[in-house]
């Protein structure tokens, strides 16, 4: 067992926070923007909440986050009530947000001249993945710290891989969303065709799916796709800002991604439809409209 805070109780961390109390079996302190989730999710897990990021790191041995987005990280991590001026020698601060490769090197120096460790440690599973505490988790950062964070981790993940240096992590799940930007546009336009070809939907997928085609979003989305229903996880929003973290590296580093550049523009025309809550696999909605 050990002393754990965790800071951000959204669709994600609310869970992962209960995994790390109820299957982990640690010491967890909460902090959460909005105090009233904070509350609730002690009360409903027996844990403590704390009224600052900086209170809820005091005295701990890890600090886990997931928040929105690089300002929010800065928000949670800096400042005079931020969580690493709490933090004690020696401690590691584990950050599942997903976030700029460039703000967690910048966090991983301000942590190493502090005297503790950093490892960003983005996630890949969704709201399901979270709540079933089977998320990957990607990292990146040093060995030691991060064969002590993984101990910990394990409560809510079925894969954690340390990828590299700060900043890996990140990096690895930029390749994970411009992934699955391109197959879901794929599966879009396949079952889009289906229909209009007038095939069976389900006899289709049963027989595709054996072979080369086959995908997790094929597996999972297929029939919800079909039928228009989009309430499933990962939101459009979301979807939108990893991927222009993706664009913003790519400019840096030279890399070539005009799939991952249309997609997203397929996303901000669901934005418009109104779906801008929907989850990633409505890009069908604008090629059925």
């Amino acid at each position: 067992m050990a002393k754990v805070a965790f800071l951000g109780l959204g669709v994600m961390g609310y869970p992962m926070a209960g995994h790390l109390k109820t299957k982990g079996g640690h010491e967890v302190t909460v902090y959460n923007r909005t105090g009233a989730k904070s509350d609730k999710w002690a009360a409903q897990f027996g844990g403590k909440s704390a009224k600052t990021p900086r209170q809820a790191a005091e005295g701990q041995d890890f600090v886990m986050c997931c928040v929105g987005n690089d300002n929010d990280l800065r928000e949670v991590t800096l400042g005079v009530d931020g969580a690493f001026a709490g933090m004690k020698k020696g401690a590691l601060f584990v950050d599942h947000t997903t976030a700029s490769a460039e703000i967690a090197r910048e966090l991983y120096d301000a942590a190493k001249k502090s005297g503790f460790d950093f490892i960003d440690a983005p996630v890949s599973g969704g709201q399901a993945g979270a709540e079933n505490g089977v998320l990957t988790v990607m990292c990146g950062g040093d060995a030691e710290p991060f064969a002590r964070g993984e101990k910990v981790i394990a409560a809510y993940a079925r894969a954690c891989n340390l990828l590299g240096s700060p900043g890996a992590g990140q990096l690895a799940k930029m390749v994970n969303q411009i992934c699955i930007a391109g197959l879901v546009q794929g599966l879009s336009e396949g079952l889009h065709f289906a229909k209009r070809a007038g095939l069976d939907i389900e006899k289709l997928i049963a027989t595709i799916s054996k072979g080369a085609a086959q995908s997790w979003q094929m597996e999972n989305r297929y029939k919800t796709m079909a039928e228009g229903k989009f309430d499933f996880g990962f939101a459009v929003d979301w979807m939108r800002k990893d991927l222009g973290i993706c664009l913003s590296e790519a400019r840096r580093n030279g890399a070539h991604l005009p799939v991952t550049a249309l997609v997203d523009q397929f996303y901000s025309e669901v934005q418009k439809m109104g779906g801008k809550r929907w989850d990633t696999s409505s890009l069908i909605a604008r090629l059925d409209r």
